[in-house]
């Protein structure tokens, strides 16, 4: 290993005299003050795209380097097989993946409000009726008259309406808050006034009709409170009509496109407001588009940083001024006007070869790709052969000596970490893993005995975005701009973007059109034919 090299460098050096080591340094620092300038250059050169939930990587300012190292790798290292030793160490282990930890971000307190602001209207809605029946009995129980069969019918159809409309509000109002949107729902909102427009006017009934004159038909109260509660059930199926039904007819199509790499998918939905609709896109948009890997544009970045190097710049004042001295003295420019018209020939034709760069830059990284997957596949292969081994040995010890899935995992898995880690630096997946995922994955594959393949499925093709832990632990922000307002309903046209730190989805909606089916009558013996054969036929 070089590490080897330069420890033993080190050393050597170490026993001379402080003269020699003074020299040392000197030539050392001589020797590499030109590669530190070079590499310093190099870096200029690299775009480094980083998310938000994501610290800061730097992927591509080694990609020369390691792309070089990656290829010796093979040769100048042991074969691992199922049955040989580790071939890193614990410390190339506990680096691996470190880069991908962000920082937490913090929960939220206000987007409970809403949450809170729900349990307290649904308490006033549970108290108000039973305070109409309590305070009578409490103000002035001298004065009531008894309580018959039919009031106590009454309290009975109370009760298991209050628990019916507990256990609706309950399924329809205290589900978890999914996204915080940045207007305020229009038709909860109004759910939530009308509720209280219609408990407030209960309460003034009440107090004026029955607290001020002390009505002593007890019967009659029951009454009035089971009316309260009916209303709040009709209320209640009138929050489901808009809030769950409304909106279940398509009506508009919308297409989503990403704006870095054009991935684009499709989603029929009925009639809601922009802001809804942009929760919704993106529900679908975490199930359904890979995951946004910053680190593959890197490289028409600085393909197209490169390319753009090349190309000179022409003044147009100094152009003028060329032509002016081309028309009065023509002789004298014939030289520069050669000079021009020969640059010009020379960054056309380097403009006419860059194409041939790029397809052979992509043939080189397929080729690397597919060489790495192939020493991928082989290492899982022997590793997993490796596992069933050791289970067949498991089953003849005795039953306090056997192995656990993750320690099963975290031994075999230094035998194929180099290929994996390779694997996803080459094709820029580094980010999207961790060694602590990698492990789980594996762990869980040994338990319940999945196959090489099913475990290489997950690193050999991106999924979708929700199925990386760092996605789903976190909450991300997402700005929506829109040049309508985001509480009035979608049109036909449309259009709004939903931004996050390093790319935007681009939303645009059309209308369904109207579908008009039309009935042809087809005769159950119109197809029906005879076939009639003549007597001279020959057989």
């Amino acid at each position: 290993m070089d590490t080897d090299s330069i420890h033993s460098g080190y050393s050597h050096h170490s026993n001379r005299s402080r003269g020699s080591n003074k020299q040392s340094e000197r030539s050392s620092r001589d020797r590499h003050k030109p590669h530190s300038r070079d590499s310093s250059s190099r870096s200029d050169k690299n775009v480094t795209i980083s998310a938000t939930s994501v610290q800061p990587q730097q992927p591509d300012q080694s990609s020369a380097p390691t792309d070089a190292q990656d290829d010796n790798w093979g040769e100048t290292t042991t074969a691992v097989t199922g049955t040989s030793d580790h071939s890193l160490s614990q410390e190339d282990l506990a680096g691996f993946g470190k880069d991908t930890e962000g920082p937490v971000e913090k929960l939220n307190c206000i987007r409970f409000l809403p949450l809170a602001l729900t349990l307290l209207l649904g308490l006033l809605v549970l108290v108000t009726p039973l305070s109409f029946l309590i305070l009578p009995q409490l103000m002035w129980p001298e004065r009531l008259q008894t309580c018959g069969t039919a009031c106590e019918g009454l309290f009975l159809s109370l009760a298991f309406k209050l628990l019916i409309l507990l256990l609706a509000g309950w399924a329809l109002f205290m589900r978890p808050t999914r996204a915080s949107l940045p207007r305020i729902a229009v038709f909860r909102a109004l759910l939530g006034l009308l509720t209280l427009l219609l408990l407030l006017s209960y309460w003034l009934f009440f107090g004026v009709r029955i607290l001020d004159s002390q009505d002593d038909n007890y019967q009659g109260i029951v009454q009035f409170a089971v009316s309260l509660v009916d209303a709040l059930l009709f209320i209640h199926y009138l929050a489901v009509v808009l809030l769950e039904i409304r909106h279940l007819q398509p009506c508009f199509s919308l297409c989503v496109v990403r704006s870095t790499d054009g991935e684009t998918h499709h989603y029929n939905m009925g009639q809601l407001s922009i802001q809804r609709a942009a929760l919704v896109i993106l529900e679908h948009y975490y199930k359904d588009f890979t995951v946004h890997n910053p680190a593959l544009l890197t490289a028409a970045k600085s393909r197209a940083a490169k390319h753009l190097a090349g190309l000179k710049v022409y003044n147009v004042d100094e152009f003028k001024a060329k032509l002016k001295s081309y028309l009065f003295d023509c002789a004298g420019s014939d030289a520069a006007t050669a000079q021009s018209r020969a640059k010009m020939a020379a960054a056309a034709r380097q403009r006419d070869t860059s194409h041939n760069e790029l397809y052979y830059e992509e043939a080189e990284h397929d080729r690397r790709v597919r060489k790495r997957k192939a020493r991928l596949v082989v290492a899982v292969e022997e590793a997993f052969t490796h596992v069933r081994r050791l289970q067949d040995e498991e089953k003849k010890k005795p039953p306090g000596d056997e192995m656990d899935p993750r320690e099963a995992a975290q031994a075999i898995f230094p035998s194929m970490a180099r290929a994996l880690q390779k694997y996803l630096r080459t094709t820029r997946q580094q980010h999207c893993h961790s060694m602590d995922s990698i492990q789980a994955h594996l762990a869980f594959c040994i338990t319940n005995n999945m196959t090489p393949k099913a475990f290489l499925e997950s690193y050999l093709t991106a999924g979708p975005t929700l199925q990386y832990g760092r996605e789903s632990s976190q909450t991300r922000h997402w700005t929506l701009v829109s040049e309508a307002s985001v509480t009035s309903p979608l049109r036909n046209g449309s259009e709004f973007q939903l931004k996050s730190s390093d790319f935007s989805l681009v939303v645009t909606s059309k209308t369904i059109p109207h579908l008009k089916l039309s009935e042809e009558y087809v005769h159950p013996k119109s197809h029906k034919f005879v076939l009639q054969l003549q007597s001279e036929t020959s057989v």
